[in-house]
């Protein structure tokens, strides 16, 4: 038989976190805990999912390195290459903030021909060799016979990329 002082005193010993002044406390901290996680999904989720956003652009990309370069012998344009890939946010922000923008393509359009080049690509191992790609995003300007002529690895603000497009000198990079 248990004596009954043994009953009251586990009795005591069971009661519920909200009868105790201590578990008041602990309830408080949890709901505390529960409403900061709760926000922080909220505010993040819509973050992460501008992160991975890109609209479309009307930019109008070459299929593959050897088309942009048959074009750029053609039209004698010079070749903006740019190395991204899909997992790459610095490059989907580029794609949203500088190739999206209208002043870029017109510019684009009126003096280069473009082509985007996935580094996970396997056709595109021999332009990733040949321009010494290690990371993305990296945009190369070339001329029509593939030679650079500038380039920048690292995403870019619309007003940079801008710098980048303009001209340069052929006979002064020629007398280099």
């Amino acid at each position: 038989m248990i004596p009954s002082n043994a009953l009251s005193d586990s009795h005591s010993q069971n009661q519920s976190p909200s009868e105790s002044p201590r578990g008041s406390k602990r309830g408080k901290f949890h709901r505390f805990w529960q409403c900061f996680w709760l926000t922080s999904l909220v505010v993040s989720l819509p973050y992460a999912w501008y992160s991975f956003y890109v609209p479309s652009n009307s930019i109008a990309w070459a299929n593959d390195y050897a088309t942009a370069q048959r074009q750029a012998v053609q039209s004698d344009k010079q070749i903006i290459l740019f190395f991204t890939g899909e997992w790459c946010v610095p490059c989907r922000i580029m794609k949203r903030n500088v190739w999206a923008d209208d002043l870029v393509a017109a510019t684009v359009h009126a003096k280069f021909v473009p082509v985007m080049i996935d580094v996970d690509d396997p056709d595109a191992a021999d332009a990733l060799r040949r321009y010494n790609v290690g990371s993305t995003p990296k945009t190369i300007i070339t001329d029509p016979d593939g030679n650079v002529l500038r380039q920048k690895e690292g995403g870019m603000s619309k007003a940079e990329f801008l710098g980048l497009l303009q001209p340069v000198n052929r006979s002064d990079s020629n007398d280099m």
